[in-house]
C-alpha cells in the first residue's frame, strides 16, 4: 500500500503543469506536487514539453479555410521546466521552478500579408516558488490524501521580447513578438493548488488536481502593433497593449500499476479566462479553453522516475475577450476573435533524488 501511495504521489508530481496548446497563451507555470517521503532531502525534476498549433477556432468552430488557403498561424513551442523540491518532513515541502522557453511563430498577417515569415523568442520564463502541505498524516492515510499548495509567480521572463517583421520587401521593422510566444507575462502572480489521490486497491487508484494563477496586474505595457502604429479601435478597446491574464487547470483520472510501471488516463481542462479574479481585465488577450484526454505512463525506480504523457485535444474553444464583449455592446455586431490550437502535446519528464 505504501508503494502505491508513493507512486501515485510521484504521478501527481510529474503531471501537474499547464501549457495550453496554441495561441491561448497559457505558459507552463502550474503545480508541482511533492510526494510523501520518509526522510528530508532534495529532488530535481526536468520536464520537457512540445506542441505545434496550427488549427484556428472561433468559439468551438474550426476555421478550416485558414489551412486550405495557407493563412493560418503556426506556432512551435518547446519548454523545459527545471524544478528543485525540498522535502522538509512528511507533510511539508517547498518547490522552486524555472522554465526555459523556445518559441517560433510563422504567419502572413503579421508581415506583408503575402509571404510567410517567422519570428522567434528564447529565454527563461516566469519563475515560481511554492509551499505544499499534505492535509492528512501520510503514515495513517494510506488510501488517500489531499495536498494544498500556495505560491508566488515572479516576472522573471521577458515580456517585451522583440524580433523583426517583414512589412515590405526591402525593409524590416523591429517590434514585440506575439503574446503567445512571449517568455513572460510581466505580472507577479499568486498560485493556489489542490492535489489529491485515492487508492481502491494495491494497483488501482484515482487522482485529481486543481491549479489557479491569479495575476492582479491588468496590462504590462507591451505593444501589440508589431512595430506599427496602433489603430483608433485598438486604443479604444485597449488591445494596443498586452493583458496579464489569469489561468487555471483541472485534471482528474485513474491509474493502474504493473510492477514498476504506472499507466494512467484522464481528462484535463486548461483555460485562460476573459476576466481576472483580482484586478482588471483590459488589454489584449486570447481567452479560451481546451479539454483533452490524457494518457500517460510512468516508470518508477528507487531514486529515479520517468514519465511520458501525450494529451490530445477533444474540445477547443476560443471565447470572447473583454474587448470583444465591449465592442459587441458598442456596435451591436457580435465580435469574437480567433486562436490557433494544437492537436496534441508531448510531455516527457525525469525526476531524481539528490
Amino acid at each position: 500500500m505504501k508503494k502505491l501511495l508513493i507512486i501515485t504521489a510521484v504521478l501527481c508530481f510529474l503531471y501537474n503543469y499547464a501549457s495550453a496548446q496554441g495561441c491561448v497563451a497559457i505558459k507552463g507555470t502550474a503545480g508541482i506536487c511533492s510526494k510523501p517521503a520518509d526522510a528530508k532531502g532534495w529532488e530535481m525534476n526536468l520536464n520537457n514539453r512540445y506542441y505545434k498549433s496550427y488549427k484556428h477556432y472561433v468559439g468551438k468552430e474550426e476555421q478550416k479555410y485558414r489551412e486550405e488557403e495557407g493563412s493560418n498561424v503556426i506556432n512551435h513551442s518547446y519548454e523545459l521546466d527545471i524544478t528543485a523540491t525540498r522535502t522538509i518532513n512528511l507533510r511539508w515541502s517547498l518547490a522552486m521552478t524555472l522554465p526555459v522557453m523556445d518559441f517560433s511563430r510563422s504567419s502572413l498577417y503579421e508581415h506583408d500579408g503575402k509571404t510567410r515569415h517567422t519570428t522567434h523568442s528564447f529565454g527563461i520564463g516566469d519563475a515560481r516558488v511554492s509551499a505544499y502541505r499534505w492535509m492528512f498524516d501520510p503514515l495513517k492515510s494510506h488510501k488517500g490524501n489531499v495536498q494544498l499548495g500556495l505560491g508566488i509567480k515572479l516576472p522573471t521572463g521577458n515580456y517585451n521580447y522583440q524580433d523583426y517583421f517583414y512589412k515590405k520587401a526591402d525593409s524590416l521593422v523591429l517590434g514585440p513578438v506575439d503574446q503567445s510566444i512571449q517568455p513572460g507575462d510581466g505580472g507577479t502572480g499568486i498560485t493556489f493548488e489542490v492535489n489529491s489521490f485515492y487508492n481502491f486497491t494495491h494497483k488501482l487508484g484515482m487522482y485529481g488536481s486543481f491549479f489557479y494563477l491569479s495575476n492582479p496586474r491588468e496590462v504590462n505595457g507591451t505593444s501589440t502593433t508589431r512595430g506599427a502604429v496602433a489603430s483608433a479601435s485598438a486604443k479604444k478597446y485597449n488591445t494596443d497593449v498586452m493583458s496579464v491574464p489569469d489561468l487555471f487547470m483541472v485534471r482528474a483520472g485513474a491509474s493502474y500499476m504493473v510492477n514498476h510501471f504506472n499507466f494512467s488516463g484522464g481528462v484535463r481542462w486548461e483555460a485562460l479566462p476573459s476576466k481576472d479574479l483580482i484586478g482588471g481585465s483590459k488589454g489584449f488577450r486570447r481567452p479560451g479553453y481546451i479539454m483533452s484526454a490524457e494518457p500517460a505512463v510512468t516508470f518508477v525506480a528507487k531514486k529515479i522516475s520517468l514519465n511520458l504523457a501525450v494529451p490530445f485535444a477533444l474540445v477547443r474553444n476560443r471565447t470572447q475577450s473583454d474587448a470583444d464583449k465591449r465592442q459587441t455592446a458598442d456596435t451591436g455586431a457580435f465580435k469574437q476573435g480567433d486562436a490557433a490550437f494544437a492537436d496534441y502535446l508531448i510531455s516527457a519528464g525525469l525526476t531524481f533524488k539528490l
